[in-house]
């Protein structure tokens, strides 16, 4: 539950609030983590007191309510620490509570969003399967209407918080007959109901603290009054809700942990000599500082501006998905050059850029890999400078 305190903050006091939280209990943990497999309990707790499970949703469904840009502002701040620690609450104040907050009931809001953003009911979002992951329209799993019950089978994977969710936004095929998108409907389910399983990974190479699982469904039954927003054959606009939230914080990610590896690096090349100097007086290892420096620059300041965007009512989806597509790759060129700057310490031993070297390359993926936003924005790109000839989400007048 969030503390009653956390409410009077203005931004700025919270954003200060998150600050510290991440530099004095976050990071400190981080070591403990990887020791334990899993973050631990006491943080997560933390996490809901301090209003992290609600910082998109707004205040009169008890969350803090804060923009597009405060939410970037914050995730710079809070994934300086390992993105694992996001990976808690992502799956909440991005993919599940936006589809929910735009497109469910009024009844479903009310009874869903005040215990999401408290952190008393944790979602995961169950779209990708094994044969529908990028082409989600091609989903699979069912889901049969029998009088007062919609009765789910089917599996799906690569799902976040699929372990620990207590409910999951599923997208299901409610109309066999009716191919793609338009056949497709969300659901909310328990998972306690009876038939749900789910299953982890025995390898995850990066996140391995917060791993991906699946969910199966046998013959589940689900209240026909769980459907959200009442009414069939719109799961996956519920979905690109989500989704384009979410990739607007995974890119905000990106800069996060770009500016804590580089931090790292920095201080690492400052204080090891070689040849008679400190690492940081080559040349060489300038350069490739200043050059990450800047790469990180220019995706903050992308995520910025496509936030701003955002804000202004209408959703700047090519612009947010370039931030995702330049932001991940640019996380993994930093992490890259300064795994290699640390030398033998950026591939044996507990320091963390290594394993933030791990985990960011998952951000390339998630949320849409790199190749399928290229494609999507140069198919964007010629159909409007076809129609009009300007650019998607242009800056012209």
């Amino acid at each position: 539950m969030i503390a009653p305190e956390i409410h009077d903050l203005d931004f700025d006091g919270y954003r200060k609030l998150i600050a510290e939280f991440t530099q004095d209990e976050l990071i400190p943990a981080e070591n403990e983590m990887v020791a334990a497999g899993a973050v631990p309990e006491r943080l997560i707790q933390r996490m809901g007191e301090l209003g992290l499970f609600g910082i998109t949703i707004p205040r009169e469904y008890g969350g803090l309510g804060w923009s597009m840009e405060q939410q970037v502002l914050l995730t710079f701040e809070f994934t300086r620490a390992s993105c694992v620690y996001r990976s808690r609450f992502s799956t909440v104040i991005g993919l599940c509570s936006q589809g929910i907050l735009d497109h469910a009931t009024d009844e479903q809001r009310q009874e869903l969003l005040p215990r999401m953003a408290a952190g008393e009911l944790v979602t995961a979002f169950a779209l990708t399967e094994e044969g529908a992951g990028s082409d989600a329209a091609n989903l699979t799993t069912t889901a049969e209407r029998r009088g007062d019950v919609y009765v789910l089978n089917g599996s799906k994977r690569y799902i976040t918080n699929a372990a620990w969710a207590d409910a999951f936004v599923v997208f299901a095929r409610t109309d066999p007959n009716q191919p793609g998108a338009n056949g497709v409907s969300a659901f909310i389910v328990d998972a306690a109901t009876p038939g749900v399983t789910t299953a982890l990974p025995e390898i995850m190479n990066g996140h391995a603290e917060a791993p991906v699982g699946e969910i199966h469904f046998e013959d589940v039954e689900v209240p026909a009054a769980n459907l959200l927003g009442g009414v069939e054959g719109t799961g996956l606009t519920m979905a690109l809700r989500g989704i384009n939230h979410a990739r607007m914080h995974v890119a905000a990610t990106c800069v996060g942990q770009a500016t804590r590896i580089l931090e790292e690096t920095t201080a690492h090349v400052n204080g090891r000599e070689q040849f008679g100097s400190a690492l940081s007086e080559l040349g060489a290892v300038q350069a490739t500082l200043g050059e990450s420096f800047a790469e990180m620059e220019a995706g903050r300041a992308l995520v910025i501006e496509s936030a701003r965007s955002f804000d202004t009512g209408v959703i700047p989806r090519h612009r947010i998905a370039a931030a995702k597509l330049y932001g991940s790759e640019m996380a993994s060129r930093v992490a890259d050059r300064c795994v290699q700057l640390l030398g033998g310490e950026g591939i044996v031993g507990p320091h963390p850029v290594p394993r933030m070297w791990r985990d960011v390359r998952a951000l390339r993926i998630y949320e849409g890999s790199s190749p399928i936003h290229e494609r999507n924005l140069g198919r964007a790109m010629v159909k409007q400078v076809s129609a009009d000839g300007t650019l998607p989400n242009t800056f012209r007048a």
